[in-house]
């Protein structure tokens, strides 16, 4: 049996499957859309089983040598699995990892026919164009954590709570937050714990449950830990505040890399204290997509196409008004799925149920001079090590510095 067509990933479905040839397209056209390949294949397949089935295909676009080239497939390296595997991306339960997901179906091609070409890098990964709740399984590891102590009454005494994503192997950030500012966790008004997700790292995961037996301060969901899940760690804490701690006025996201100066930004709430339906932090306006591919901030236009974002908060640290938590957390299940978490939860989340996102010059969100009176004017300092915290945290419960 022949069968002629050409592999193309669907835009819509975003399954791989034969089509006829119609027309080919320039390489120009191809760089555009490195989705598509348009070159034509003849597949011969034989009466062999199906777990020894062999397929057979010829290029017949030429090479820069003009020659055709051939490639056999045997066994499980069939192109039947080059379509299988795209069948994740719909059969998937939505805790497995996006970028996963995707790397696997365009390995996949690339390993088992080299007449294939797809850009390098992880921005070369085809867009998935979902909403967050097809990827996103609510549900937490509560089992492992103290609720009380981390909110108190479902929050009806608390003034903040902090919520601290951190990455599973970030053990060293988060002792030297727990041994430092994170201290201020124990006064009854101001909660604190760390947002972590999955791992399928056997040694890993043993490893943070002995931690979390210990500390009782990770909350884990049901998401794949990793970069391109950021967005579902954010989408993770505002279910678990909506959930256990629903009362709290003021809730603070922030990043183990981050030093916070919790006295100011306890004075930052007093002043501010019956306000509603408001982000604080570092507001940036007139922020363009950027759509270089190497970028790990790389955003394709199939994904969004306009020419810049809405106003939002950059994420190493923002404040919310905690009656906001419940609204932002439904509507981000029904918004379409990006990685850069502060752009969709603050930006087109906030934008689309009409919260006031306002700048606050105290939360710097960078790196600065870590001299004392710098950091004493300060509510969030970011790219912070382990180390560094300590000297931080002596320096600002020094009383012999002054500053004017």
């Amino acid at each position: 049996m022949f069968i002629v067509g050409t592999i193309r990933e669907h835009r819509n479905k975003r399954q791989a499957f034969l089509c006829p040839v119609k027309k080919k397209m320039s390489r120009n056209q191809r760089m555009r859309d490195p989705l598509q390949d348009t070159r034509i294949f003849r597949y011969r397949v034989t009466d062999a089983p199906s777990n020894q089935a062999k397929y057979k295909i010829n290029s017949s676009t030429s090479n820069n040598h003009g020659s055709n080239r051939s490639i056999y497939l045997e066994g499980n390296k069939s192109f039947q699995s080059l379509v299988a595997v795209s069948n994740q991306l719909t059969e998937s339960s939505g805790i497995e990892d996006i970028k996963t997901i995707l790397r696997k179906q365009f390995i996949e091609m690339k390993k088992y026919s080299s007449s294939i070409q797809t850009l390098s890098g992880p921005s070369a990964l085809p867009v998935l164009r979902e909403l967050a709740m097809k990827l996103y399984e609510p549900g937490h590891l509560n089992e492992e954590i103290d609720i009380q102590k981390i909110c108190m009454h479902r929050g009806l005494s608390l003034r903040l709570l902090i919520l601290i994503t951190s990455a599973q192997s970030n053990f060293k950030e988060r002792m030297s937050i727990r041994r430092t500012w994170m201290n201020y966790g124990s006064r009854q008004i101001v909660g604190m714990a760390f947002i972590l997700g999955r791992t399928t790292n056997a040694s890993l995961n043993e490893a943070l449950n002995k931690e979390n037996n210990m500390y009782g301060d990770m909350i884990r969901g049901h998401f794949i830990d990793s970069y391109f899940n950021l967005s579902l760690k954010t989408i993770s804490m505002l279910e678990w505040a909506d959930t256990h701690c629903p009362n709290v006025k003021f809730i603070l996201k922030t990043d183990d890399d981050m030093f916070i100066n919790v006295p100011k930004l306890l004075d930052f709430i007093d002043a501010r204290y019956k306000n509603e339906r408001t982000i604080y932090g570092r507001l940036v306006e007139d922020w363009k997509p950027i759509r270089k591919r190497t970028s790990k901030y790389f955003v394709p236009y199939k994904l969004y196409n306009g020419w810049q974002y809405p106003p939002f908060t950059t994420g190493p640290a923002y404040l919310l008004t905690g009656d906001i938590v419940h609204e932002l957390y439904v509507q981000s299940l029904n918004t379409y799925y990006m990685q850069l978490e502060d752009v969709l939860i603050t930006g087109f989340v906030a934008k689309r149920l009409k919260i006031r996102r306002e700048h606050a010059n105290e939360f710097l969100n960078s790196r600065i001079s870590l001299r004392p009176c710098k950091i004493r004017n300060a509510i969030s300092v970011h790219k912070i090590k382990p180390r560094e915290q300590y000297h931080l945290w002596r320096d600002l419960l020094d009383s012999t510095i002054k500053c004017k």
